[in-house]
């Protein structure tokens, strides 16, 4: 029997009732309407959070200032959220129909609006995950606002250090600042943030933005001056829940209507008949990999495809994208932007258009081209929203006069996950979910397996894989009891197991589908959460993902156009390309 390190488990129980203890405390406080998060209400997540200390949340512990976990908050949150005293989360309640701008964070799709001055609106459409998250990154963002606060104030009568009324003259100021100006307040940051002056200049840069160079500095005096307030005033900030998401949350009221969506359009071009392959993935690499090769020739024949691949990866390279898209659009593929407020995209393929000479498939015989299948790509989910999504695209379409059930084929989700034992960009194919927090486990035969990737050039991993409440909760000894005991957990992520659960509901229980329907789930590594510098907070993949997502891609794509149903009769794939 495998051993496991006794202080090692004692250290992962204390982290999953600190799990426990958040996430029945954020549920209460929904109930409740409203809390304090730096008050006696918001005191449990505060404490909870400190005692399980993620591993994106860095030094929060500490008294300096945490900077990659800020960084990867402050993407996630609306711009100027720092300097807002109430944070109102509600749901699409007609906002975007008003004069309000939208603000959409950098690296989270979430509608947000800017009400007044100390008011924020955060549009939640994406379910309790979004909830979550929300009101984990608020929890840290408040307790490095009070660690700031602490550093600035040095006497009990509210008296302020130097350093702070020199940050809060500059950034009052309107002008920009040269590069004297600039070194002159990150030397007084470093000490309000208990950092070098070398890290805060480097922070400067990362955090910095086009349109606002010196966001730092701006996020620093924001944070610190409501921190003060707090102290001094007693005004503390506020999270409120509106009574209109109160009531619709659960609700499947956005994934109905995103799934309504699919259906009427599938309904109008003539193809719900048809046998339809559901594709959880981005809205690039299924176009890329079956449009790129003859939309971009000479590119492609110069780089081959993975060359062609890292091309269109890059910013600069939208006219690339545009002519793909453009070939993809006079192919037949349609796209259809989300206005449900579920945030995600769909592409629709008919392969009874393609040219497969043209593509680097093979295309089993089939004999007529109702027979050819209907690929339905969705972009990525958040946590519980992957339930709400495929559960409601997998129920039958009514309309007025009759039922249609969906010829569901396959569904196969693509995502990217943290890895427990390897590094960015590598594969991990999972055998089972295990969903963290309950009894629930969700074993399947996934007709993708590590054989599929031999000599890919990837490290590839097989194993059981966790479905996280969020990753933004996950520490080294959770983790490591997972990684350690016989669960065999190879990695984490928010959405298998209810992408999962909704594809048995489906299948075995309503009977909407064939119960023969056919799985694939694959990830690739977007972090190792138990490496330092290889954490989520440590920044994005880059290229490094481009040959993973765009191998995966292709593994799906193979299996659905060779027809193959099953592991053990399945012919040899097609060679990926030779660059591979």
């Amino acid at each position: 029997m495998q051993h496991i390190d006794y202080n090692i488990r004692s250290r992962a129980q204390e982290s999953t009732n600190a799990i426990e203890r958040m996430y029945i405390t954020m549920r209460h406080l929904f109930n409740r309407g409203f809390y304090k998060p730096m008050g006696i209400s918001g005191e449990t997540l505060r404490e909870a959070l400190l005692l399980l200390l993620p591993e994106i949340y860095g030094s929060i512990a500490e008294e300096k200032t945490e900077i990659n976990g800020l960084l990867y908050v402050i993407d996630r949150l609306p711009e100027g959220i720092e300097a807002c005293r109430f944070i109102n989360l509600t749901s699409s309640e007609g906002l975007d129909k008003s004069h309000f701008q939208v603000i959409i964070p950098p690296k989270r799709r979430r509608n947000c609006y800017r009400i007044d001055h100390d008011q924020m609106n955060i549009e939640i459409t994406r379910g309790r995950s979004d909830i979550y998250d929300i009101l984990t990154h608020l929890t840290f963002l408040f307790i490095e606002s009070q660690k700031i606060a602490r550093r600035i104030l040095i006497t009990d009568q509210g008296q302020t250090s130097r350093d702070w009324q020199k940050i809060e003259a500059i950034a009052l100021g309107k002008k920009k600042l040269t590069m004297e100006e600039c070194e002159i307040a990150v030397a007084h940051l470093a000490n309000i943030m208990g950092r070098t002056f070398e890290e805060v200049k480097n922070a400067h840069q990362l955090f910095a933005t086009e349109s606002n160079p010196d966001r730092l500095l701006h996020i620093m005096y924001w944070l610190g001056k409501l921190g003060i307030e707090e102290v001094n005033d007693g005004e503390k900030r506020t999270i409120t829940f509106s009574p209109i998401l109160r009531e619709r949350l659960g609700h499947h009221i956005h994934g109905e209507i995103w799934a309504n969506n699919i259906k009427k359009t599938l309904l109008s071009k003539e193809l719900l008949h048809k046998p339809l392959h559901i594709i959880s993935a981005n809205m690039h690499s299924v176009m890329n990999s079956i449009f790129a090769k003859e939309a971009l020739k000479a590119l492609y024949d110069k780089k081959g495809a993975f060359g062609v691949y890292e091309e269109l990866s890059l910013p600069n390279q939208q006219a690339l994208r545009m002519k793909v898209e453009k070939l993809a659009k006079s192919k037949g593929m349609i796209f259809i932007p989300d206005t449900s407020g579920t945030n995600i995209d769909v592409q629709i393929f008919d392969t009874s258009q393609l040219d497969f000479s043209k593509t680097n498939f093979d295309f089993s015989i089939f004999e007529n081209d109702t027979e050819k299948p209907v690929l339905i790509v969705m972009d990525y989910a958040f946590g519980e929203q992957a339930f709400e999504t495929i559960d409601e695209l997998l129920k039958p379409y009514n309309t007025a006069d009759k039922k249609y059930f969906l010829n569901v084929k396959s569904v196969s989700i693509m995502g990217k996950a943290g890895i427990l034992d390897g590094k960015k960009g590598d594969i991990m194919i999972p055998k089972a979910h295990v969903f963290e927090g309950t009894a629930d486990n969700y074993p399947f035969q996934n007709l993708l397996s590590k054989a599929d990737f031999e000599g890919c050039g990837i490290p590839v991993c097989e194993g059981t894989m966790i479905s996280v409440l969020g990753t933004s909760l996950q520490n080294r000894d959770i983790l490591k009891f997972f990684q350690e005991s016989t669960w065999n957990v190879i990695g984490l992520e928010m959405e298998g197991a209810h992408y999962q659960k909704a594809i048995q509901s489906a299948s075995k229980i309503r009977r909407s589908i064939s119960k023969n329907v056919i799985v694939r789930y694959a990830y690739y590594a977007s972090d190792n959460p138990l490496e330092t510098g290889s954490t989520l907070a440590s920044g994005g993949l880059g290229t490094t993902g481009v040959k993973p997502t765009y191998l995966i891609t292709e593994k799906i794509l193979h299996q659905i156009f060779l027809n193959i149903k099953k592991r053990n009769k399945r012919k040899k794939l097609i060679n990926t390309p030779q660059d591979v």
